[in-house]
């Protein structure tokens, strides 16, 4: 077996939808053996989101509608990198603030993952967010649409990593945060990356 990898080069690539958060692409792509295959995609902004863990080993858990399911799900405090020139870690202590009324005086890098790399390139980063306070009732964010019914709540961590393995948690984001939070907090947070550590290439 060849220790080269096939180069998969784009031999033609048409739009065919632009929007504020994806564009979806068709591309015509090199295979091995020789041919071309066409790959419809997703081009994603990317997103972040946050293992918000206080001191009594609790995490915080937002259910909210999601209508491309039809239902409300159980996920972290998360949102899209839609601002322009914001680092990753503020984007992630943003969304802390807005959606569960959250600073946090330390964020680490937790996990990164491809969420749906059939069809997309979205890199979701999640943090994971210590020394937690609550932001002060006249600086809290107004929230609409969807989100001004999200339900916030906190509950041990074992608790929910119990939700995930009973499928009562399926957002990808919030499966691979809540386990990789277990596993960091049983390896006294050894294994954490810097908050400013590159995403993956």
């Amino acid at each position: 077996m060849s220790n080269l990898e096939h180069r998969y080069e784009v031999r033609s690539r048409e739009e065919r939808y632009r929007g504020r958060i994806f564009d979806v692409v068709t591309e015509e792509v090199t295979m091995p053996g020789g041919g071309t295959g066409v790959r419809d995609l997703v081009r994603h902004v990317g997103a972040v989101a946050v293992v918000a863990l206080d001191d009594a080993g609790q995490v915080v858990l937002i259910r909210q509608y999601r209508h491309p399911v039809g239902r409300h799900l159980w996920e972290l405090p998360a949102g899209l990198m839609d601002v322009s020139g914001e680092e990753l870690p503020v984007a992630a202590l943003r969304e802390l603030a807005e959606e569960a009324d959250l600073t946090a005086g330390r964020v680490d890098v937790l996990v990164d993952l491809h969420s749906s790399p059939g069809f997309t390139d979205e890199v979701v980063r999640v943090f994971l967010a210590r020394d937690l306070a609550d932001v002060p009732l006249d600086e809290r964010h107004e929230r609409h649409d969807e989100e001004a019914d999200l339900q916030v709540v906190r509950i041990d961590l074992d608790e929910a990593v119990a939700m995930v393995l009973a499928g009562e948690v399926t957002n990808a984001s919030a499966v691979a945060g809540l386990l990789a939070a277990a596993r960091a907090r049983d390896t006294g947070f050894t294994t954490l990356r810097r908050a400013d550590a590159p995403l993956p290439r």
